[in-house]
């Protein structure tokens, strides 16, 4: 059985520590970061003389009084099934998918399609607009029908995961490597502007870090998190590798901006940097103008500053009192 875990956002350290855990249950392991990962612990429910239920509750224990991390547990025959599983209802749970296809056709009634992976906002109104709006009614559809709506090989796949078929195998190995910032609000944040502040801030610390360490990024990665310890996630590609604050800082501010959050109330936010590279050998679109040449002077001044009086030396306004 497999068993997916989900953690929430974490720092780096706490979620390497997560996953250190987790290998201490079964080497077959594999790391989704920032918040999740998956086990396969057919192998060690043998060992440890308990089913996939049992180990899935001694490691949300092992969380909880270690790391104070509140983990949900999907437990299924593939990975798919246990995502979905893990993410039907509310958080800090157990749910198991029995490996029956009557069990799992009966899971997968009345499944949002949004739910399914792959299946984004205009997916999903193309489908809506055919009748097509949950797992099983997607599954009972004739596969040519869906490649005609949605291509060949994005209706097979759909197809096959409206049906609970997953071919893919817990890959063990290490994460690939990340850098995160995060800020924790002192209580919910409604505004909107202090949020905005806070992302300033997030953006400002990983590109420092990234010109320490000199390297770039591809992509960035937001997380946020609410009251109800619900967290939405959102990714955006990067027109080029880059390590400069202000490209950081524009890129993080459009995810926000794009979530249109208007008055829900924030826990947390994470901004991570995705697909680093050595920022020498990274190329740079060359601009007409002096703006950016002078950004990128002033940005080196203010790390030579930093290194030597401290990181809070020089830092955006907006974001004093931020730690």
């Amino acid at each position: 059985m497999i068993l997916y875990l989900y953690f929430g956002p974490q720092p780096e350290p706490a979620y390497l520590q997560l996953l250190t855990m987790l290998g201490e249950f079964t080497p077959v392991t594999q790391a989704l970061p920032p918040d999740a990962a998956l086990a396969d612990v057919s192998g060690s429910v043998r060992y440890f003389d308990r089913d996939a239920a049992g180990l899935a509750a001694l490691i949300r224990m092992r969380a909880a009084a270690v790391l104070d991390v509140d983990v949900t547990v999907g437990i299924a025959p593939n990975p798919l099934l246990a995502q979905l599983a893990a993410h039907r209802g509310a958080p800090g749970a157990i749910r198991t998918v029995p490996d029956d296809p009557e069990a799992v056709a009966a899971f997968l009634t009345g499944l949002p399609a949004a739910a399914l992976p792959g299946v984004g906002p205009a997916t999903a109104r193309t489908l809506a607009s055919y009748g097509l709006s949950t797992a099983d009614q997607i599954a009972a559809t004739p596969l040519l029908t869906l490649q005609r709506l949605l291509g060949t090989t994005a209706g097979r796949r759909l197809h096959q995961r409206a049906a609970g078929i997953d071919p893919t195998r817990v890959t063990p190995g290490a994460p690939p490597r990340t850098f995160s910032a995060e800020h924790r609000f002192v209580r919910d944040e409604l505004d909107p502007g202090r949020q905005h502040d806070a992302l300033t801030h997030l953006a400002e610390r990983l590109g420092t870090r990234l010109r320490g360490e000199r390297q770039a990024c591809t992509s960035l990665v937001l997380s946020v998190q609410y009251a109800d310890r619900s967290t939405t996630t959102r990714s955006r590609a990067l027109p080029e590798p880059t390590a400069h604050s202000p490209r950081l800082r524009a890129a993080a501010h459009a995810l926000h901006m794009a979530l249109g959050l208007q008055r829900a109330r924030v826990r947390g936010i994470t901004l991570r940097a995705e697909g680093l590279c050595d920022a020498g050998t990274a190329s740079l679109q060359l601009t007409f103008g002096p703006d950016d040449d002078k950004s990128r002077r002033i940005e080196a001044a203010a790390d030579r500053a930093r290194a030597r009086f401290g990181p809070g030396a020089v830092r955006p306004a907006s974001t004093a009192g931020m730690p």
